[in-house]
């Protein structure tokens, strides 16, 4: 199979950078810059952050479902689903984003409860438009390629992306913060609002180049992969017929047999309801949500960690995050080969261990030695570690959908409510339990010295755990198998009928291939012929679907391959004059 165009590799990475330099300012100074620079006290911070999430939560389910409507406008139609709803959430993020760093306008003396009522609607915006863009993007991947491989690697060119907007937001915060001189006593203050202001134009202005980038090289195919999976010949001889039933249409198809090495299997619709009856969505979904507490929780609270805890200056919360997003990048490098060689679940694995690593370091650091030496080999690890996980809990997710690229945006939506909610409920009680109290900069007590060290250690480390736990579950399963006793979408005994057997392909062998080669010549031999199809379809090998077709009386048998793919195969039927049962379609 041919790879991706480089045209394809990088406009489809390069989408997501506006959202991935917003974040990293949204959970890496979110927290420090309400606290430390507006006043805020511990509670009141983390309910900005809260209120965001549950925004972003409650926005991902919509926006998934809504990206998956086929109804759409002429210009979603013809301009894309996802890429209609990465454009809108754009506009949301570039207008409404600035305003949570540049200070409350009019009211910055204010009461902090009524500084929080004014940027909440901005916080609401921005997470929408945010939703919007992340959850299309990702909905994209399927559609893109249905090569494991290819998604493994947009997934990780994806996360390298996120990477260097990480680090460019890094950068550029390390440069502004240390225009002027300043000590570890003294960190960040209120006279540091200016600089905010500063890093966000600069930052944003990077991500709307690059979304220009992304709609200019991208082009989205809205065809369902199901129409894609027959070879495509003659319509009109496929519609006819009296044709079909006849001898000369026999040697026909014969002649005209498709040549490739596999036979398209048949593909059934998911829905949003098939998807929430489906095990293995809750599965991947636990996984996914434990792999985003690990990184977004690390990504929020170092910063804090490092000022609170370590007393390191102020440009420290822009070089110590910069060390963890470069370890991430180069670890990206490596992870299409990691997982084609020892697959996605021993990656998945490896990533955790290292993940462990450096919660169980962070415990056990401190000293000089540690501030000034062995706190970047922490930092790398987390780095490496998070990286791990987030481009492989990202291949699963991809692996799950399969070929319903319909339902993908539905599907990682889901994936995106379980995190942003769990991130959110997690900040807020990290936040009310702090022991201090206190609103004033610097007037922290010695609690919260080892406070954030327990945040990182104990919930950092626990997020792993929960991850490796929800990992066991999937060892015996193939993710995105629906086969029965997985499959949420089974048709009952009435629907489907009873079983059989057919002596073209047997139930072992569809399940993992779908009649490769020379098998497609030897099924006319063996009885399948023209009024079947190769592998489901009509006489040319189309996918059927009309009224006629799903009315068909012929008896049916399901048998299930890996990414969500069916094939339906029918027996002999009395309607058949050549003998050869016709397949229906459901």
């Amino acid at each position: 199979m041919a790879g991706l165009s480089v045209r394809i590799r990088f406009g489809y990475g390069v989408g997501h950078v506006l959202n991935d330099l917003c974040s990293a300012m949204w959970f890496t100074y979110l927290l420090i810059y309400f606290h430390h620079v507006l006043l805020f006290n511990n509670t009141l911070s983390g309910l900005v952050l809260l209120i965001g999430q549950v925004a972003d939560a409650l926005s991902t389910p919509f926006v998934g479902r809504e990206a998956d409507r086929t109804d759409d406008l002429a210009f979603c139609t013809r301009y894309g689903r996802r890429k209609t709803w990465h454009l809108l959430g754009t506009f949301c993020v570039v207008i409404a984003f600035p305003f949570i760093f540049l200070g409350c306008f009019g009211c910055f003396y204010a009461d902090d409860w009524a500084q929080v009522i004014y940027y909440t609607p901005f916080v609401i915006i921005f997470q929408f438009g945010w939703a919007s863009t992340q959850i299309s993007h990702l909905a994209l991947i399927p559609t893109i390629t249905q090569d494991p491989n290819d998604r493994t690697e947009l997934n990780a060119i994806r996360y390298g992306f996120t990477v260097v907007s990480n680090i460019t937001v890094y950068v550029v915060t390390w440069m502004v913060l240390g225009l002027s001189t300043s000590t570890p006593e003294t960190g960040l203050q209120p006279d540091d609002a200016i600089k905010f202001r500063y890093i966000v134009l600069i930052v944003l202005s990077i991500g709307v180049v690059f979304t220009i980038i992304f709609h200019t090289l991208v082009k989205e195919d809205n065809t369902p992969q199901y129409n894609k999976l027959s070879p495509d010949t003659d319509g009109d001889k496929a519609n006819d017929p009296d044709d079909s039933q006849t001898g000369d249409s026999t040697s026909s198809y014969q002649n005209n047999l498709p040549t490739v090495s596999v036979c398209a299997p048949r593909h059934f619709r998911m829905t949003s309801i098939d998807w929430l009856k489906n095990i293995q969505f809750y599965q991947v979904a636990l996984l996914y949500m434990a792999t985003r507490l690990f990184c977004n929780l690390s990504q929020a609270y170092v910063p804090i960690y490092i000022q609170d805890s370590l007393h390191l200056p102020q440009e420290s919360v822009a070089y110590i995050p910069l060390v963890m997003y470069v370890a991430g990048f180069l670890t990206t490098m490596c992870m299409k080969s990691l997982n084609k060689y020892i697959g996605r679940k021993a990656s998945f694995l490896i990533g955790c261990i290292i993940g462990e690593a450096a919660c169980i370091a962070v415990w056990f650091g401190s000293g000089d030695l540690y501030k000034d030496y062995l706190l970047y080999g922490v930092a790398s690890l987390l780095g490496a570690g998070g990286s791990i996980l987030l481009v492989t809990s990202l291949s699963f997710t991809a692996d799950l959908i399969g070929p319903n690229v319909e339902s993908g945006a539905f599907v990682y939506g889901a994936m995106s409510f379980t995190d942003k909610l769990s991130n959110g409920v997690a900040v807020m009680l990290i936040q009310n339990l702090n022991p201090c109290k206190r609103t004033p900069f610097r007037t922290c007590c010695p609690l919260c010295e080892g406070y954030y060290r327990n945040v990182l250690s104990y919930c950092c480390g626990g997020a792993v755990v929960l991850a490796v736990l929800a990992l066991v579950t999937l060892l015996p399963v193939n993710i995105g198998d629906r086969s029965k006793g997985n499959e949420s979408a089974e048709h009952t005994d009435a629907e489907v009928g009873p079983e059989v057997s057919t002596p073209a392909c047997t139930n072992s062998t569809m399940s993992t291939v779908a009649c490769v080669g020379p098998a497609i010549s030897t099924m006319s031999a063996a009885g399948v012929g023209p009024g079947m199809g190769v592998c489901g379809g009509d006489s040319t090998g189309r996918l059927s679907n009309s009224a006629s077709d799903r009315d068909h009386p012929g008896s049916e048998e399901y048998s299930a391959v890996p990414q969500g793919l069916r094939i339906r195969v029918t027996s002999s039927s009395s309607d058949s004059e050549d003998g050869v049962g016709e397949e229906s379609y459901a």
